[in-house]
């Protein structure tokens, strides 16, 4: 079955499991697909794509709040009131 593979740079587990840093080195920075039998298992995301993802994730969450909470009443208040 074929399988979309979402990186630029691919490298086999034998090969992460012989030079694990060097397999991470390869990418240059981006994602690395890990293959086993020509099939994508897992993906090696450096640590600031990663934060950057988590980022844009909750990002996402905070935007799908504000905009549920878009139609609710306003409650006007003064800062002695909180």
């Amino acid at each position: 079955m074929p399988h979309t593979i979402h990186a630029g740079v691919t490298a086999s587990v034998t090969e992460l499991k012989k030079n694990p840093m060097g397999t991470i080195a390869a990418g240059n920075g981006a994602t690395v697909a890990i293959l086993n039998r020509n099939e994508p298992v897992f993906y090696c995301v450096p640590a600031a794509e990663y934060e950057a993802m988590l980022t844009l994730i909750e990002d996402a969450e905070m935007n799908a709040i504000a905009d549920a909470r878009m139609g609710s009443p306003e409650i006007p208040l003064s800062l002695d009131d909180i």
